[in-house]
């Protein structure tokens, strides 16, 4: 290991790599900036003045829509996997764009720096959803084309690294790299299939706002529920049940992308800083007879990187199933499963959430995976030095005898416990009232022998309640542990949820999307606006503008002579959002 360690450290002094990521990362500002100021001054000419707040602020275009878009979902999504590096960069060391810095404005530094990564990652975003989509694949290739072709030279002129060692660029890059090659393919597509059909999308304006799943949702609602419900798998008891009228927004889904991509490379960064302490510890420990205090911790530690990992990824599918239910709740109305303290929220804290709350669970996936990884490493080395050391060293009948009295005194506890619970049922309670009757009534018998129970008892649950207050610190811990990483759900006790600002962040998110992506508001919206066009232009009907998705069902079901007025009405009884 030592020899294979110095070899690392004398092929990365001898690699000396022409291009410069972080150099690349400034001069790519410059096709962002004109990318940028082109579709803002090609806005500002087709208005006829900044009369109003959104004119004003057309200089910041949305690359992407953060308050419930369902297009392009995982093209934004690996168009944020190609960036991946560049938020674990700003993650683990920080990036500034400016060599010095003083030391009291740092936030400051970061928030350029973050900017900075932004900017140069926008035409990525500004192509794939822009309306002129010709045009937005070509640029959009070119500009993934050129990033591609610099990382690849990066990574193969100098594939190794001094963070990592051997093998670094490679293993740090690929998630970025197939990205990059996925984006390609994309916007390849696109132009062909546009180019085929001659169509532009900035030549016919689609002012639909109604998604096709969000009319079905509320075409389901009008149905007459089925009188037997389906035998569900046991993948759709236990796991997760596909549901046809509901959608993840591309927040959601970007956001997952990300975290997974973002937690390989802190694994990766993670596993080989462990390489280098226990390389150190190793030529600390060669004087000794025996390498077994290291041996020991590396190997539990490699295992609970994959049980860590796991945990984590299966916490970002959670929260996905926990955001449909929570939406499917809300939607109805149901609001009883928020705590009292966040039952309403101000409008400027739900905007605020969901602008931050993609970041902020990265950060707490990434950290919660940190945490995690050393509870499990520390249980495990309790369980290699209590159970596995002293079998392997010939001590286990003395291992079993320290074992077993320590059971056998948690036993006792235990038993006194439910003696005191057995005793008050028997010799302390009246008799049931009814046979029928599952536990007996709350009333005292005996009070005399109850008092001198109670007495005498008293300073042995003082003991007892010494070590439960153990027990119930060392529960906090691991729980508080364990669920660091779920943003969906508060870690702390109630009536201290407040202090919970990734949860508070949950449950603005969750009531911004809510108000702004109901299906049956929309729907009622989308129906006064076709309502109101066709008043204006006096051509076509209501009825042609719901693509034959729910209305040509309502008026199967309640006959010709239902009138659109009659459907919305329907559309907000059907909702239980509205009593």
């Amino acid at each position: 290991m030592c020899s294979c360690f110095l070899n690392r450290q004398s092929v990365n002094e001898t690699c000396n790599n022409s291009i410069q990521l972080e150099q690349f990362l400034h001069y790519s500002l410059i096709p962002s900036v004109i990318c940028t100021m082109r579709k803002n001054i090609f806005l500002l000419l087709t208005q006829n003045s900044l009369s109003t707040k959104s004119d004003f602020f057309l200089v910041f275009l949305r690359p992407l829509n953060f308050a419930g878009a369902f297009s392009n979902r995982w093209s934004l999504a690996f168009a944020f996997g190609a960036t991946a590096n560049k938020v674990m960069i700003m993650f683990s060391e920080g990036y500034f764009p400016l060599q010095h810095v003083p030391e009291w404005v740092p936030a400051l530094a970061i928030l350029l720096g973050a900017m900075e990564v932004g900017l140069s990652s926008y035409p990525l975003f500004a192509c794939l959803s822009t309306r002129s989509q010709i045009a937005g694949s070509a640029l959009g290739f070119l500009y993934t084309g050129i990033w591609f072709v610099v990382m690849l030279l990066h990574i193969t002129q100098c594939p190794h690294g001094q963070m990592v060692g051997v093998y670094e660029n490679i293993i740090f890059y690929w998630p970025s790299l197939l990205c990059l090659i996925f984006l390609l393919g994309r916007f390849v597509v696109t132009f062909v299939k546009v180019s085929w059909f001659q169509f532009q999308t900035n030549q016919t304006e689609d002012t639909s706002f109604l998604e096709v799943h969000q009319a079905q949702y509320v075409q389901q609602l009008m149905r007459k529920p089925p009188m037997q419900q389906p035998e569900k798998s046991w993948i759709q008891q236990k796991i997760y049940k596909w549901d046809p009228y509901f959608q993840f927004p591309s927040r959601m889904i970007c956001m997952a992308v990300l975290a997974i991509i973002c937690l390989y490379m802190f694994v990766v960064m993670e596993r080989y800083a462990y390489m280098h302490v226990s390389h150190v510890l190793e030529t600390l420990e060669l004087d000794f007879e025996s390498l077994t205090m290291v041996l020991c911790p590396t190997g539990v530690w490699i295992f609970t990187t994959f049980t860590a990992s796991l945990t984590c990824i299966t916490y970002v599918f959670h929260i996905l199933a926990c955001y449909r239910k929570h939406m499917k709740r809300l939607w109805a109305g149901q609001k009883e499963f928020l705590p009292l303290v966040f039952s309403k929220l101000s409008s400027s804290q739900s905007v605020a959430s969901i602008a931050r709350y993609s970041g902020w669970q990265i950060a707490y996936i990434l950290w919660g995976y940190l945490v995690i990884h050393i509870v499990q490493c520390l249980l495990g080395l309790v369980f290699m030095y209590i159970f596995v050391l002293p079998i392997m060293n010939g001590e286990g009948i003395k291992m079993l005898k320290s074992v077993g009295m320590v059971i056998f005194t948690i036993g006792i506890f235990m038993g006194f416990m439910q003696m005191q619970i057995g005793t008050a049922s028997i010799f302390f309670l009246q008799p049931k009232i009814s046979l029928d009757d599952k536990e007996k009534p709350l009333a005292l018998d005996n009070r005399k022998m109850f008092h001198n129970f109670n007495y005498f008892l008293f300073f042995y649950n003082v003991m007892l309640g010494l070590s439960m207050c153990l027990f119930r610190l060392l529960c906090s811990v691991m729980v508080g542990a364990w669920l660091i990483a779920r943003i969906d759900r508060t870690i702390m006790p109630k009536g201290y949820e407040a202090a919970d600002m990734g949860f508070r962040t949950w449950i603005g998110m969750l009531f911004m999307d809510s108000y702004h992506t109901n299906p049956t508001l929309i729907c009622f919206c989308h129906f006064l606006l076709m309502k109101t066009r066709e008043r204006q232009q006096q051509t076509g009907t209501l009825y042609s503008h719901f693509s034959n998705l729910t209305l040509l069902t309502f008026q199967g079901q309640t006959g010709s002579g239902a009138s659109g007025y009659d459907f919305l009405f329907l559309v907000l009884y059907c909702s239980k959002d509205y009593k």
